[in-house]
């Protein structure tokens, strides 16, 4: 027996007492996940060795043929999860079990529910799965080497999951690692050989190596001498999975569960998969993919920086984790896994960057998501406005990013309408374009803060009046990716607060005679506002677009929006001066009273107002709301006299 030395006893993180005692209190509705968190990462220390020993083959001591063993012990109440991968330091045992530097811990806490089984469905997607071994053991051991080390650099971690661990120097005779459970009160079914095996069948059949168990005994033979030298045998173990590499079986033969449990073992992520694409390819590019789409966001989706990718394997053999070379950024959402024939074996991150069959491989499975998703919005409406409330905003940044896909993607967008009526972002490009008025030459936008902003903004009471459709763009992104886009079907893109309006020939000669003859009825007015407005506003003239309001203001054609100005201002960075334009409704009676207005303060006080006004409809926020208070009571109580 070793003797064990420089024991210490250290505290946990603060974020992982927190999580530890929701291990222990609260996640008691779905106990079995600790095995497959437990057995897959394992796997991922298996995998690491591997990849490390293509280029120190001595990692292996002599043993290549790498496995899990799961055992247990009825009577002293434990099961032991065993491996011969990588094997961890004594700084990586700290590292790892101590802390959890880079899992996120803090959000995920604070996204938890109180929903017990939603809650437990986040341990995986933060990177916290060893801890559940907690939910059913009240103490765990853990024995670890790391492969290469000596014999006596050995680790023995131990913690009861109450705000401490002890860690001490060990012996151990075989790299890797194994975790021993001590079961709470209660959970003794877990120590059970026909449990184990269900549970490793259905959680963990597609592991790419074998899960071990002990043989089940056969009867005890009557004989005594028979009996002498069953008991003398050593145990024989057999694989309880079929160790096969999902992927590269055959599409025919997998069944849906199949790929679930494998998204799930891939993804750490404990919910369903909303589509994935299998797909096996053959020719100068050989390669196999199985690509997810995930049911809902992970919490850093929104960190350009964050850890994300394909694994990635050549021939069978890992190679990275997070290969994140073969999508572009605004699909790092997908999971799966891609196996080349075309990449060379002794790969680095560097070389794998200028290797020519990446670039192909990007391409090929950039496309292959998009169709995924193109057949997913076709097939099911209701899954795909799903997957689009959860990642919509980050497929937005395909459109510059990605100019090679950019009619996929742009079919691919949805938004909110004046058509629908509703904040539900369901509108497609190809809908749109299908309920054109006829000679409507232009696709129109709106962009605003929220939606009711949008659905009130005065620009749109022409178009309501024409019957003409608009879309609503209220995310932050949605003001940057308009001004990377151009057309769409050979229609252009006009934003309805920018410029002169030009309805083409949705509108009638009548009307533009009509409109011209109104503009030359107010000059006189337009004259007299200009002086008064010219420190706020470029110019003033007569507007059509609108209806109902006496006034609103219109950017120049490349002036940067409203939206976008906010985003800028609130990064710190410098916006650029622009003035709008001041427009007015020559069919609105406060126009006219503005008009026959002969004491020229009270005219500029009406000016202001109707200026004002104008800048809070459009989402904008005054300068001076003050004077503009003063201005309206001084009014009211003209009119009160």
């Amino acid at each position: 027996m070793s003797t064990e030395t420089q024991k210490e006893t250290l505290g946990f993180q603060t974020e992982v007492k927190q999580l530890l005692h929701l291990m222990v209190h609260s996640l008691y509705s779905n106990k079995e996940i600790f095995l497959r968190e437990l057995i897959s990462n394992a796997s991922d220390a298996a995998e690491k060795l591997r990849f490390e020993a293509l280029e120190k083959g001595d990692l292996y001591e002599g043993d290549s043929e790498l496995k899990i063993r799961v055992s247990f012990d009825k009577e002293a109440k434990t099961v032991t999860i065993e491996d011969n991968g990588i094997g961890m330091s004594r700084e990586e045992v700290i590292e790892h079990l101590g802390t959890i530097a880079k899992s996120g811990t803090a959000s995920f806490l604070s996204n938890l529910t109180g929903d017990q089984s939603k809650d437990s469905q986040l341990i995986g997607q933060f990177g916290v799965g060893f801890y559940s071994a907690f939910i059913v053991a009240d103490q765990v051991d853990v024995f670890t080497r790391r492969a290469g080390a000596g014999i006596s650099d050995a680790v023995h971690w131990s913690s009861r999951g109450e705000g401490e661990f002890t860690i001490a120097s060990t012996e151990k005779a075989g790299r890797g690692t194994r975790i021993v459970l001590h079961l709470k009160a209660g959970e003794e079914e877990f120590a059970d050989g026909w449990r184990l095996r269900s549970l490793v069948r259905k959680y963990s059949d597609h592991i790419a190596f074998p899960v071990l168990m002990e043989k089940e005994a056969a009867p005890v033979a009557d004989d005594a001498e028979e009996k002498s030298e069953t008991e003398s045998k050593a145990p024989e173990f057999e694989a309880v999975n079929s160790a096969t590499a999902l992927w590269t079986r055959s599409k025919g033969d997998l069944k849906d569960e199949e790929y679930q449990e494998f998204y799930k073992h891939i993804s750490h992520d404990y919910s369903e998969p909303l589509t994935w694409a299998h797909n096996k390819v053959e020719g100068s590019l050989e390669y196999t993919s199985l690509l997810y789409v995930p049911g809902h966001a992970p919490f850093d989706l929104w960190n350009r920086e964050a850890p994300r990718g394909l694994k990635l394997y050549v021939q069978r053999v890992f190679i990275m984790d997070q290969a994140d070379q073969f999508l572009p950024l605004y699909l790092r959402f997908i999971k799966g896994v891609v196996d080349s024939n075309n990449l060379s074996l002794n790969v680095s991150r560097e070389i794998l960057q200028r290797d020519p069959s990446v670039d192909k491989l990007r391409s090929a499975l950039t496309k292959r998501v998009l169709d995924m998703l193109s057949k997913l919005a076709k097939s099911d409406a209701e899954k795909y406005a799903g997957f689009w409330k959860e990642f919509g905003q980050v497929l937005k940044e395909g459109p510059a990013e990605d100019y090679a896909n950019r009619d996929k993607i742009l079919k691919l967008l949805r938004f909110a309408s004046t058509h629908t009526g509703t904040a539900d972002q369901s509108v497609g490009l190809e809908d749109y374009v299908a309920r054109m008025k006829e000679g409507q030459e232009k696709i129109f936008y709106v962009v605003a803060d929220n939606y009711n902003t949008a659905k009130s903004s005065p620009h749109l009471e022409i178009f309501r009046k024409k019957g003409i459709e608009v879309l609503l763009l209220t995310d932050r992104i949605d003001e940057w990716m308009m001004s990377q886009l151009f057309d769409f079907e050979g229609k252009s893109f006009q934003d309805v607060t920018k410029g002169e309006l030009n309805l083409g020939e949705v509108e009638s000669e009548e009307e533009k005679k009509q409109q011209e003859e109104s503009a030359k009825q107010l000059e006189g007015l337009l004259e007299r506002l200009k002086p008064v407005l010219e420190a706020r506003v470029s110019d003033v003239r007569v507007t059509h677009r609108l209806t109902d309001s006496p006034a609103c203001l219109v950017l120049g054609d490349y002036d940067m929006g409203l939206q976008m100005r906010k985003i800028m201002e609130a990064a710190g960075q410098k916006v650029p001066d622009s003035k709008p334009i001041f427009e007015i409704n020559p069919e609105h009676p406060l126009i006219n009273k503005l008009d026959q207005e002969p004491d020229e303060a009270r005219f500029a006080d009406l000016a202001l107002i109707l200026l004002d006004q104008a800048d809070l409809a459009a989402g904008g926020q005054l300068d001076d709301p003050a004077a503009y208070t003063a201005r309206l009571n001084k009014l009211l109580l003209e009119l009160s006299a």
